[in-house]
């Protein structure tokens, strides 16, 4: 097993140890790094011409973002915002697929703009549910921290 080979595996263990570890909340979260990550792989792929790459990273961050944190919006439960976060990510992998024809990096830019505001209110959440602050409402310290999130 040559070290390539080896780091791929311990990361692939790693992440699949993090993921039976995490719960609902980090789940998401994780979502929305695998998302970024992808994209960054894909804005390499372009700057560097390897196609092949770009593609197969690209189709990553659509899959992670829409059989991942599209298909487990509750919608009946979310409301208003869960709809906006659908439509969101529905946009989000339109202009992926743009990215992808057009080896367009200010579309890959956009999007993660848009995952990285994301992944900061969604950690945002945690941090403001386990500070230790005065009394929060109930809602709050309910053992879900959002309930826009429920396919878990």
């Amino acid at each position: 097993m040559n070290a390539n080979t080896a780091t791929k595996a311990y990361a692939s263990v790693e992440i699949e140890s993090g993921v039976h570890a995490a719960d609902p909340h980090k789940l998401i979260s994780m979502l929305f790094q695998g998302a970024l990550l992808a994209i960054a792989n894909a804005r390499n792929g372009i700057l560097h011409k390897d196609i092949p790459a770009k593609g197969a990273a690209i189709s990553k961050a659509i899959m992670i973002i829409g059989e991942g944190l599209q298909a487990s919006l509750d919608k009946n439960v979310g409301g208003e915002l869960a709809q906006n976060l659908d439509a969101l990510y529905s946009y989000m992998c339109t202009r992926l697929l743009v990215a992808n024809v057009n080896d367009d990096v200010a579309a890959l830019d956009e999007v993660a703009g848009l995952l990285n505001e994301l992944k900061g209110a969604w950690d945002g959440i945690r941090q403001a549910v386990s500070a230790p602050a005065a009394p929060a409402p109930q809602a709050v310290k309910s053992k879900q921290p959002a309930l826009v999130y429920g396919r878990m």
